[in-house]
């Protein structure tokens, strides 16, 4: 449902086509966007449009109801499907088929067949799809331009044409694919170009490409993404990951969404949420179509929860209720600091947007928040505190919203009143919450703006370094992983609390080995921890906890670091029977290279032998004693 001051009353009926009335009502249209208001004016009906638009802010309804007289006529009933009379161009294959599936709900009661044409899908599926009939065909340039070229898609009958995110398009260096496409439509027809900003050359493509068009700016810069609350997380360099983690359990998202630079950041990243327990899937360009669609469709229906990406890979994407955003590198600049962040906040929904600032790039992330005209609160990352305490409050939100039990429950819930006590069940609930939820990490506070730093708690420091706990008479334990398996302590911690039922301040030391880790246990916890893992296991496979007989010595510490190769001394001499040294034997001397048989012809070919006067060239050896020539003259004809 989207949301606006102009809402869609009597004045306002005029101008939405008829046939497009019962879809809107479907999808609970109440009100329209700004966009969606400015294109339905009158002096925009029939004319060639250029828009400015941020992202979110509804364009494909826009441009879908803008076109629909020019498509449709007055009797909102689209003819038999032959040749194209509206085509929408998107510079990624995520975004068109997106607007593929927003404009087959918006023209279905008018009678209007849709088409899809990216790259990755069966091109021979779509020239056969094609060839059936299409009133609307969505594509990306690259994939339309091949159809064209093949003759399976044809222009001549195009009333409209649609450039959505057409700075986006020129940035990826569509700009001679959209020439080629726009040159093979009927020049009678309407161009409309969606675009978030109009530098040069949109201006110029416009100006070559649209007649008399007419500009239309749908929202003011300081109006842009009024509904995201933008939010600078101070960390220490090394604890960016840590910051992540936390912030996803902090705000427990029903939608998040992580960007990253580079397809090796999405797949480390996505890989490290996974291991943590996290429902992750990744987007980015090495992926397969069907792979990307997979991974969209996991997140629109629920089954996976985060999705890193990259900038690429989802520009243009909407997931439905996504309410956070995570920078995990730093936007290198506004545009795409909006592109990312315009994924959340959309059609008057509100959204944040949590920007992972290494303490000495916060002089960058401010620069890109104040050139995109956004505010920001600088904050540091949630702490391991204030994450469980959110999970003690949703655990006493869910207890305190459970209804009574039913006749199928009753008599079992009285065998465990009976059997039980109110504490060990409120102990046993208590612990299986706690089990299915990631444990968050433990993060130092990194300095804000105006604060010292802390460093070994030195006098001054705003920010005292939390004591740690006593372990005193505390149980080690040992986990059969160590570096052989990469082993690591930001799994290997999770593992042990999850495994003993603990949280992270009843661990102390942990120590990695070759073959085994070691760690430590509060005396406190120590007994319960060894009955639990004795009775359950670790739950991870491969890996057996047991009590370890004292402390572990530190091998790299105490023993000597093995001598290399080159390091081994030279025996002592051998003493002869006058006492004297005995002499060193001599090394025989190394044996003359002898010519190869297959070198006497590139011998003769330089003219002179090397080594004789009248040789220019150089010679090597092979291991093998074969000779090798680079010669400075030339070789006799």
């Amino acid at each position: 449902m989207t949301s606006s001051e102009e809402p869609l009353a009597t004045p306002l009926q005029a101008n939405v086509h008829a046939a497009l009335m019962p879809a809107l009502a479907r999808q609970g249209y109440a009100t329209l966007t700004p966009v969606q208001v400015a294109v339905l004016e009158e002096k925009a009906g029939g004319n060639d449009l250029l828009v400015s638009a941020q992202t979110g802010s509804g364009k494909t309804v826009a441009f879908g109801l803008a076109i629909a007289p020019t498509l449709l006529g007055e009797t909102g009933i689209a003819g038999p499907a032959e040749q194209p009379l509206g085509l929408v161009i998107a510079p990624t294959r995520e975004l068109a088929l997106q607007v593929e599936r927003e404009l087959r709900w918006l023209y279905a009661d008018a009678g209007a067949v849709t088409a899809s044409c990216v790259g990755g899908m069966d091109m021979r599926k779509e020239a056969r799809q094609l060839g059936r009939g299409a009133h609307i065909v969505v594509g990306t340039p690259g994939r339309l331009r091949d159809h064209i070229t093949r003759g399976a898609l044809d222009l001549s009958q195009l009333r409209a044409v649609v450039l959505d995110e057409a700075d986006e398009m020129l940035d990826m260096g569509f700009r001679e694919d959209l020439e080629f496409i726009l040159a093979a439509a009927p020049e009678s027809r309407r161009t409309l170009m969606f675009s978030a900003t109009v530098p040069k050359q949109i201006a110029q493509l416009a100006q070559t490409y649209q007649r008399d068009a007419l500009r239309i700016v749908a929202t003011g810069a300081r109006e842009r993404h009024a509904d995201i609350d933008y939010q600078l997380v101070l960390v220490r360099p090394h604890e960016r990951e840590n910051a992540i983690i936390n912030t996803l359990l902090f705000y427990d998202s029903g939608s998040a969404i992580v960007f990253c630079h580079t397809r090796e950041a999405v797949k480390h990243l996505a890989a490290q949420l996974g291991d943590r327990g996290f429902h992750v899937v990744s987007l980015s360009g090495e992926l397969s179509q069907s792979e990307r669609t997979n991974a969209l469709q996991s997140m629109r229906d629920g089954r996976s929860r985060v999705c890193v990406a990259t900038d690429v890979a989802a520009r243009g994407i909407d997931l439905p209720n996504l309410d956070l955003v995570i920078h995990a590198d730093l936007p290198s600049n506004p545009d795409t600091l909006l592109h990312r962040s315009g994924r959340t906040g959309r059609a008057g929904r509100k959204g944040v947007c949590v920007l992972i600032v290494p303490t000495r790039r916060f002089p960058a992330a401010k620069r890109v928040l104040g050139f995109a005209n956004a505010q920001g609160t600088v904050r540091n990352a949630p702490t391991a505190g204030e994450i469980e305490q959110r999970y003690r409050e949703q655990i006493l939100a869910a207890a305190a919203s459970a209804t009574q039990p039913d006749e199928s429950e009753a008599a079992f819930v009285a065998e465990l009143l009976e059997r039980l006590t109110p504490e060990q069940l409120a102990a046993a609930y208590l612990r299986q919450q706690l089990a299915t939820r990631p444990a968050p990490e433990d993060i130092s506070p990194a300095p804000l703006p105006g604060e010292k730093a802390v460093h070994n708690g030195e006098e001054g420091s705003l920010r005292p370094r939390p004591e740690r706990r006593d372990m005193s008479g505390a149980q080690w334990f040992s986990a059969s992983v160590g570096r052989n398996k990469r082993a690591e302590p930001r799994w290997i911690l999770p593992l042990i609390c999850k495994a003993g039922g603990i949280t992270r301040d009843d661990v102390g030391s942990i120590k990695i080995f070759d073959e085994e880790t070691r760690f430590e246990i509060v005396a406190g916890k120590a007994a319960e921890f060894a009955e639990r893992v004795a009775r359950i296991g670790s739950g991870e496979k491969g890996v057996v906890i047991t009590p370890a007989e004292g402390k572990p010595r530190a091998a790299h510490r105490d023993d000597p670091a093995p001598r290399k190769a080159w390091q081994t001394p030279r025996p002592a001499p051998e003493v002869g029977p006058s006492g004297e040294a005995a002499p060193e034997p001599t090394a025989p001397k190394p044996r003359k290279k002898a010519w190869a048989k297959g070198d006497l012809a590139k011998k003769k070919a330089f003219g002179a032998k090397p080594g004789k006067p009248g040789f220019k060239g150089k010679i090597s050896f092979s291991a093998k004693g074969t000779a090798k020539f680079k010669s400075k003259s030339r070789r006799p004809q």
